[in-house]
C-alpha cells in the first residue's frame, strides 16, 4: 500500500525545568477558563493543591477529579461522567503513564483538549496523542488515538527527581528502543502513528535520543538517586519524554513494542513496567536484525549500568516454559507493529530470537 503523505505531529507547547508547574499558568490560560484535573489519590495529595493554585493564579478554575489508578474502559467512562457536567474547557492529566492516559481518555470522550503533567519520566506518553486501555487482568486491550497531540506538556524536573528510581530506568528503556524501531519502520515503509510515512525529522530525533542516553543516562541515574536536578538529568528527561515521544509517534514502532502484547500475557513479565518490557524486547529485535554478537553484548552491558533487564529472569520471569515462550511469540505476532520490519517475521522467528537472548551468559559485574 502506498502511503501518500509524510506527517509529523507534536504538542503545541513543551515546558521543562525545575518549577515548570508554577510557570505553566499563562500557557494554560490560553486554552480557556476552566479545567478538570485527573490524577490518582497519591498524586492529588502530593501535587493537586499546587496545580490548582497555579491555575487559579492565571485565572483558570481547576476542579480535581480522582482517578482509581487502573486505566480500564469502565474507569474512563466513570471519570467522564463526573467531568461532563463541569463543562470544562480542557482536561489536565497528571501522574505516571496511567494518570496521563486517564486524562487523555476523558478528554477524548468529552472532545476536549488535554494538558499533560508527568510526575515521573517513566515513558513518553505525555507528548503523544495515543493512550492505552487494559482489561481487568491488566492485559493490553487496545490503543486509542486522540485527534490531536496534547496542547501543553509540563515536565517539572524538581518533581521528576522525587519519583522512584525504577520509574526513571523504565523511561530510559522506553526511549532507548526508538532509534531501532523507527529505523526498521522507515526501512520497511511502514506507517507511523498518523497512518502516514515518517518525515526524516522523526528518525533524526530517535537517533538523538539514543545518543543522549548513551552519553548521559548513567550520570542522570546517579542524580536521580541523589534527588538532584542536573544538566545530565535535564538532557535525559528531554530525551525520554520529548525526543522519544516525537520520534516514535512520527517515526513508527516495530518489534520492541509489539512484544508487549506477548510479554503482558505471561506471569512475571506482565507485572514489569512498560519501559522494562520494551528494553528487553529490544535485545530480541537486535537478534532478529542479526546484529553482531559484540553489538548485542555492548547493549547488554549498557543495560546493566542503567538497571534495565537483559533476560526474562531479570524481567521477573525465571525458567519460562515452552508453553510460555509460545505465548510470548504468538502474542507478539498479533501486534501490527510486527509488520514494520524489513523482512517478514513469524512466531517461530520470535521464539528463536528470544531463545538466543536467553542462552547468552550472565553479564559480568
Amino acid at each position: 500500500m502506498t502511503l501518500p503523505l509524510h506527517v509529523f505531529g507534536a504538542p503545541q507547547r513543551y515546558l521543562q525545568g525545575p518549577g515548570a508547574i508554577d510557570a505553566m499558568g499563562e500557557y494554560l490560560a490560553r486554552l480557556g477558563g476552566s479545567a478538570a484535573l485527573v490524577a490518582d489519590g497519591i498524586v492529588m495529595g502530593l501535587f493537586g493543591e499546587r496545580i490548582v493554585a497555579a491555575c487559579a493564579k492565571a485565572g483558570v478554575r481547576c476542579e480535581p477529579v480522582e482517578f482509581s489508578g487502573e486505566i480500564v474502559p469502565e474507569e474512563v467512562e466513570r471519570l467522564s461522567a463526573l467531568v461532563r457536567p463541569m463543562a470544562v474547557d480542557f482536561v489536565i492529566g497528571c501522574g505516571g503513564g496511567k494518570g496521563i492516559d486517564a486524562g487523555k481518555g476523558v478528554a477524548h470522550r468529552l472532545q476536549r483538549r488535554v494538558v499533560t503533567i508527568p510526575t515521573a519520566a517513566s515513558n513518553d506518553a505525555p507528548t503523544s496523542k495515543n493512550y492505552v486501555l487494559y482489561d481487568a487482568s491488566h492485559r493490553l486491550l487496545r490503543v486509542e488515538h486522540m485527534p490531536a497531540n496534547p496542547e501543553v506538556v509540563v515536565v517539572d524536573t524538581q518533581i521528576i527527581v522525587t519519583a522512584p528510581v525504577r520509574m526513571f530506568t523504565a523511561g530510559i528503556g522506553d526511549a532507548i528502543v526508538k532509534k531501532f524501531e523507527v529505523a526498521q519502520c522507515m526501512g520497511a515503509g511502514g506507517p507511523n502513528m498518523f497512518g502516514a510515512r515518517a518525515c526524516a525529522a522523526a528518525g533524526a530525533l530517535a537517533d538523538l535520543c539514543y545518543e543522549v542516553l548513551r552519553a548521559h543516562a548513567q550520570q542522570a541515574l546517579d542524580d536521580v538517586r541523589a534527588k538532584r536536578v542536573s544538566e545530565a538529568l535535564e538532557r535525559v528527561v528531554e530525551a525520554t519524554v520529548l525526543h522519544s515521544g516525537l520520534g516514535f509517534e512520527s517515526g513508527g514502532l516495530s518489534v520492541s513494542h509489539a512484544m508487549t502484547r506477548g510479554l503482558s500475557a505471561v506471569r512475571g513479565a506482565r507485572d514489569a513496567l512498560h519501559g522494562h518490557q520494551v528494553a528487553y524486547a529490544l535485545l530480541v529485535q537486535l537478534a532478529l536484525e542479526q546484529r553482531p554478537a559484540g553489538f548485542i553484548e555492548d547493549m547488554r552491558r549498557f543495560f546493566r549500568r542503567v538497571e534495565l533487564p537483559a533476560s526474562l529472569r531479570e524481567l521477573g520471569m525465571p525458567n519460562p516454559s515452552a508453553a510460555e515462550m509460545s505465548v510470548i511469540a504468538q502474542g507478539t505476532m498479533t501486534a501490527p507493529h510486527t509488520r514494520n520490519f524489513q523482512r517478514a517475521l513469524s512466531a517461530a522467528d520470535i521464539a528463536e530470537a528470544v531463545g538466543s537472548i536467553e542462552a547468552l551468559p550472565p553479564i559480568p559485574d
